[in-house]
């Protein structure tokens, strides 16, 4: 009988640890210097500590929104973060996607991502125009970085053979920046960006402004960009407000990941916001109520399950 008891237990007990088995999930951010990274480590974090055992996820850093999804379509990483314009290219095999990558299930909508445009105040450029023959860094190859800037320089006359296009990620970009390397540069990113903070501390830029018809154009083409402004003072030297646009950051899984798993992720998420805002300021601009602002591509079903839980459409 005390050895039958004893089976038991140890059956119940193992049962018990399947019932609470770690799940380990990899997690493609950005790059080091950009907004991605340390917020996808604040998120990692709180989940892993927040979801009773049942998750244990590790942050890496990576080329940001083109990599990453392209690393959820090969199964290397199985979540990510990705702006939502370049999440619905790779979607739909849009430029400069040459193949539909739909691996990609969203979990939720995070925060707004702003286009900074910023010139040295030596260059003498003042509009978008201004531009013309200068060396301009336009983000890593392929990045959601990149891909604005193709979507938003053809309005106002600029391309790749009118202007130098440097392709650098934001911490070689601000370094380059601040050595007299760069004429400008457009960063797609949250504010405030450490990397641009960096740099006003430095030395003083010139805003660019995004306004007038030509961005009216750019939001009836590419519906992701919203107008929208960098509030005013997120920047020394930066004293009025920066008409601009935005897109939004999104948190994605990949499609073979368990509902049960994708459901207690999307749970840990926003029952535990508070934790995610103490890691990294981004985290208080992340809400229930705007988790699904921006996204065009399908959501993970444990998302979904989540979602019309709280009586979300």
């Amino acid at each position: 009988m005390k050895k039958l008891l004893g089976l038991m237990i140890m059956a119940g007990l193992f049962c018990a640890g399947l019932a609470h088995a770690e799940t380990r999930l990899t997690f493609a951010t950005g790059g080091t210097s950009g907004v991605y990274f340390p917020l996808g480590g604040a998120i990692a974090q709180t989940l892993t500590a927040k979801s009773n055992g049942a998750l244990a996820i590790t942050a890496q850093a990576s080329g940001a929104s083109g990599e990453n999804m392209r690393l959820i379509e090969s199964g290397d990483v199985n979540m990510a973060m990705v702006q939502n314009d370049v999440a619905d290219a790779a979607f739909n095999g849009k430029a400069p996607f040459k193949e539909k990558l739909q691996n990609a299930r969203a979990i939720a909508r995070l925060y707004p991502e702003y286009l900074h445009v910023v010139a040295t105040k030596d260059s003498g450029v003042k509009t978008m125009e201004g531009f013309k023959g200068k060396k301009v860094s336009v983000g890593a190859r392929g990045s959601g970085n990149e891909l604005n800037c193709r979507q938003i320089f053809e309005t106002f006359g600029l391309t790749y053979k009118n202007i130098q296009p440097i392709f650098l990620p934001y911490g070689e970009t601000a370094e380059q920046f601040k050595d007299r390397q760069l004429d400008g540069f457009v960063f797609t990113i949250g504010t405030p960006n450490p990397a641009i903070q960096d740099i006003t501390t430095a030395q003083s830029v010139q805003f660019i402004p995004l306004e007038g018809a030509g961005v009216d154009k750019i939001v009836k083409d590419f519906p992701f960009l919203v107008k929208d402004s960098i509030p005013a003072k997120t920047y020394k030297g930066q004293d009025a407000a920066v008409p601009t646009l935005s897109v939004q950051a999104i948190l994605v899984v990949s499609k073979d990941m368990p509902d049960d798993v994708a459901y207690t992720l999307t749970k840990t998420l926003f029952e535990n916001l508070p934790d995610v805002a103490k890691a990294h300021n981004k985290g208080s601009e992340i809400s229930l109520d705007r988790a699904k602002d921006g996204v065009t591509i399908p959501f993970h079903p444990g998302a979904a399950k989540y979602f019309a839980e709280k009586g979300m459409k």
